[in-house]
């Protein structure tokens, strides 16, 4: 007996072409009546912006223009899709690209309001939906990458991923939370999903020979980052659903919660009561009747078998070469094999997130060729094939080659994340995206670094509220503003020795209290590198050098960067300009829609 509440006749599983969310063309064909409705102005401004956020349609800094999240649960996408994701691109992106975000998603980005229902319908049509990827519900629920295929996971948590996405998605409780539910399913104690990181997190375990999940709640970053903590160390897998309605109902009926939009994430519910208290009100909402229905999980689960459709060995794959340093360093570091003999995951180094619309139908038809005709989408917004024939791995690199994606440095230092910033988000401060190409071509100018240096991280946001993770980076800057003699100036903020995994022990960076001018970031980044390869004790990873000496170090330095602001003449006016931009600096902040 199923809860009522999801419709699963259509999800009889079918590898490839299966859909994982439900497609509702009722509820599309009644967004496009509304936006006719708004666009005439018969629809309040406020009202019509809650409807469409969970639809995933969500406003732009630019007048009229929408953003359009395509909700991928655990990163996964078809090669069928991935051929429409581009046709999407083409068609409705003004830029011509989609942009892979850290929460395993596809954005559009200046999609004009009257061309998003067409865009719905043909996602819609290819078993991608854009229901509740944005808004105060539970959004794109992810997963590493590796699941499934990894050597160090207790299960393939891909299949529970799923059943929580699908029994969550229009759910009468999680329509209109206090806040957004970000969630998160990891395989194994390497947390390589970040599960400590989000409002509600699952890390897989077995316990007396019974699959179930260690629940964790209460996890955020933002202005206040938090750690989740555990609410449960076991459920069986058949309690999980139930556990974690449990938490959302609680979360739903938080009136403290709905006062202030800036402390309303589920994280401030933990802090307020405290998680013993807060798991004997789990505990006692699961005596009610509501928990007494059962729910049918198997149903829910999304079982695709992709060794069934893992390529065989070919017969004519091209030898590996004996003499080529550029792939041999390629496969180092964006090739890991899988627990099963002979197949490798092969990892797409993205840079900045963006796959242009000509570029969707190759990364498509290399997944037809060589991984089974999938592929998925990981935090650090890259592209993971898995299933790929170790026999193949040359050929793989000369097609992804050809397509401009064959650079090494997959989860290195030069593997930089960041959100789109003031490219169009209401909320940016800074060109986080222009940072990034800054700071990629200065990590370049730099050469080869030495292990301990290429295994950091770097991250940044466009402003405090860390949708590029910089809070969890070895390196995360976020946007700022500073004024100098000649007015504002586009600037940042430093954290430092963050880490994002459970095994290793998560920790956030700690802030470097200064702020640097924007076109010196690369510059501060140089400083960090050399002053850690300098000072470190042997084999002293970057997040333990900073637990020993602090951030102390650096902030005279930085402080002085922004007293060099000159006046704004024709000797200084770069700094009064952001990366990738030629007009003079001027703080623009709007009201970010995520919290309405």
């Amino acid at each position: 007996m199923t809860t009522g509440r999801v419709d699963t006749k259509d999800w009889v599983p079918n590898p490839v072409n299966t859909r994982v969310l439900k497609i509702d063309g009722p509820e599309i064909a009644n967004f496009e009546d509304q936006v006719k409705l708004f666009q005439a102005g018969e629809k309040d401004e406020v009202e019509f912006l809650r409807f469409r956020l969970r639809q995933g349609v969500y406003g732009q800094r630019q007048p009229d223009r929408q953003m359009i999240r395509v909700k991928l649960p655990f990163g996964g996408v078809t090669s069928d899709q991935m051929e429409v994701l581009g046709e999407a691109s083409e068609k409705y992106a003004p830029l011509k690209k989609g942009h892979l975000t850290t929460r395993e998603n596809v954005q559009y980005h200046h999609v004009p309001l009257g061309e998003t229902t067409d865009l719905l319908r043909m996602l819609g049509d290819a078993g991608m939906s854009t229901r509740e990827a944005c808004g105060n519900v539970v959004r794109n629920v992810v997963a590493a990458p590796s699941a499934g295929v990894s050597k160090d996971e207790v299960f393939d948590v891909t299949p529970y991923a799923a059943a929580y996405a699908r029994y969550f998605l229009r759910h009468p409780t999680t329509q209109n939370m206090p806040r957004k539910s970000k969630v998160a399913f990891s395989g194994s104690e390497k947390d390589e999903a970040m599960i400590l990181m989000h409002d509600v997190g699952m890390l897989a375990r077995i316990q007396d020979g019974e699959r179930g999940f260690k629940i964790v709640v209460g996890g955020g970053l933002s202005t206040r980052p938090m750690m989740a903590e555990t609410l449960r160390e076991f459920v069986p897998a058949e309690e999980l659903l139930k556990n974690c309605e449990a938490v959302l109902r609680i979360f739903n009926r938080q009136d403290e919660e709905r006062k202030s939009i800036a402390k309303a994430r589920i994280k401030f519910t933990i802090a307020r009561l405290g998680i013993d208290k807060f798991r004997e009100m789990v505990d006692e909402e699961l005596k009610g009747d509501w928990a007494k229905k059962e729910i049918d999980l198997e149903s829910l689960m999304y079982v695709d078998d992709e060794e069934a459709d893992a390529p065989a060995v070919p017969s004519n794959a091209t030898p590996e070469p004996t003499d080529d340093a550029a792939y041999e360093n390629w496969k180092r570091t964006n090739v890991e094999a899988q627990r099963q003999d002979g197949f490798s995951m092969v990892f797409v180094r993205v840079e900045r997130g963006d796959i242009y619309a000509n570029q969707w139908p190759q990364l498509a038809d290399v997944a037809r060729k060589f991984a089974g005709g999938r592929a998925r989408i990981d935090q650090q917004q890259n592209i993971v094939y898995r299933w790929v024939r170790n026999e193949s791995l040359y050929d793989i690199y000369k097609a992804l080659g050809d397509i401009g994606f064959s650079a090494a440095g997959r989860e290195t230092i030069r593997d930089v994340v960041t959100c789109p910033g003031t490219d169009s988000c209401k909320l940016g401060i800074t060109s986080s995206m222009g940072l990034n190409k800054a700071l990629g071509e200065a990590l370049d100018e730099m050469g080869d670094f030495d292990p301990l240096v290429e295994k950091m991280h770097i991250k940044a946001s466009g402003c405090p509220n860390s949708c590029g993770q910089h809070h969890v980076a070895s390196i995360g800057f976020h946007g700022a503003v500073v004024k100098g003699p000649g007015g504002q100036a586009p600037a940042y903020e430093l954290f430092l020795g963050g880490r994002s995994n459970e095994e290793a022990g998560t920790k956030l960076g700690e802030r470097v209290k200064a702020r640097i001018p924007a076109k010196r970031a690369p510059e501060a980044l140089k400083i960090v590198l050399d002053t850690y390869t300098e000072q470190r004790n042997d084999g002293e990873e970057f997040a333990e050098y900073i637990d020993r000496v602090g951030v102390g170090v650096f902030e005279e330095k930085f402080g002085a960067m922004k007293a060099e602001l000159g006046p704004l003449d024709r000797d200084n006016i770069q700094s009064y300009m952001d990366w990738g931009k030629t007009v003079i600096y001027k703080l623009e902040r709007g009201e970010g829609e995520c919290a309405v």
